[in-house]
């Protein structure tokens, strides 16, 4: 008596095909948080060649450490020239993140300055707000 098996080549390419829609999808997901911390991962980067340029201008202009002064953190208008607060505080916006915000707390008889640059991380984060920041403190 013979037993033909009919469809069974079909099945298993069905499950095979099933196998490798469900690792493709696997793959996407993983590009797509690499996308998001690698967004994130730059705007970090950004945050610290600001704080690190904005230590330099202050070291630049020594004589006026407490007109840097700020205390809270505060963002751009878009009027300021490069190599200034205003302008420092206009770059966050461009090189950052949109919503960046800049801090600069100097204590002048002490010569000592910290800066720091704030910002929205959502990417990092899936879209749950919570805040990036990047602060360095100095003698200058």
């Amino acid at each position: 008596m013979k037993n033909y098996q009919r469809g069974v080549g079909l099945l298993e390419v069905l499950i095979a095909v099933l196998v490798l829609s469900i690792g493709l999808l696997g793959i996407a997901a993983l590009q797509a948080i690499t996308l998001r911390n690698t967004g994130s991962s730059a705007s970090r980067t950004q945050a610290a060649v600001q704080v690190y340029s904005m230590m330099d201008i202050i070291r630049a202009d020594r004589a006026n450490v407490a007109a840097y002064n700020t205390n809270i953190f505060i963002s751009g208008d878009g009027t300021g020239k490069p190599g200034t607060m205003k302008g420092w505080l206009d770059g966050l916006k461009t090189t950052v993140a949109p919503d960046a915000e800049g801090r600069v707390i100097c204590i002048a008889d002490k010569m000592r300055c910290r800066v720091g640059v704030k910002w929205n991380d959502e990417r990092a984060t899936g879209g749950k707000g919570t805040p990036g920041e990047v602060e360095i403190e100095s003698q200058l």
